[in-house]
């Protein structure tokens, strides 16, 4: 079944089992995205993506299908991670952080984690919207409807953050 059919599903008779549908369908890329914006704080991540699935089913009623549902669901969850981060937003330090081993081959949950720690190098801004470019494949017009930043400004995070992780990847 195609979003919009669960969605309708959703509003029309309260199917619970529509939503479920839809939120098993973006819950990976959501929780990875907010995962990466916590720079691989799992905890935090899954508390605000709890938060995030509860408004998504609060305000389904609201998407009108002016850009689709996973960029919908992604700036829900991107005004949720905002929210938590103006009440208390502890950043961590990759103090000591051996980058070399990111050249060695690793079983891709490695590569993820190491990622997610590279992450925290990068300015709020710059890693949402690498990881929503690189991770989630949206392209820079939905960066920009998710973040509410103008498109050349998403172009330059992007760029900016994607050469940071390089230089730290190569000291």
């Amino acid at each position: 079944m195609d979003d919009n059919t669960l969605i309708a599903r959703v509003i029309n008779s309260g199917d619970q089992h529509a939503f479920a549908t839809l939120i098993k369908k973006y819950q990976g890329a959501i929780r990875q995205f907010l995962r990466r914006l916590n720079a691989g704080d799992q905890a935090t991540a899954d508390d605000i993506a709890q938060e995030a699935f509860l408004r998504i089913y609060q305000k389904l009623d609201t998407f009108l299908g002016q850009s689709s549902f996973s960029t919908w669901a992604h700036k829900i969850a991107y005004n949720c991670f905002l929210k938590y981060k103006q009440k208390v937003y502890h950043q961590h330090e990759v103090d000591g952080f051996d980058l070399s081993i990111f050249e060695a081959k690793f079983e891709d949950t490695e590569k993820d984690l190491i990622i997610e720690r590279l992450m925290n190098c990068l300015d709020i801004a710059e890693r949402t919207c690498v990881t929503l470019s690189v991770s989630a494949g949206m392209s820079h017009q939905e960066i920009s409807t998710i973040t509410k930043f103008p498109l050349g400004t998403v172009k330059s995070h992007i760029n900016r953050g994607k050469q940071k992780l390089m230089d730290k990847v190569h000291q």
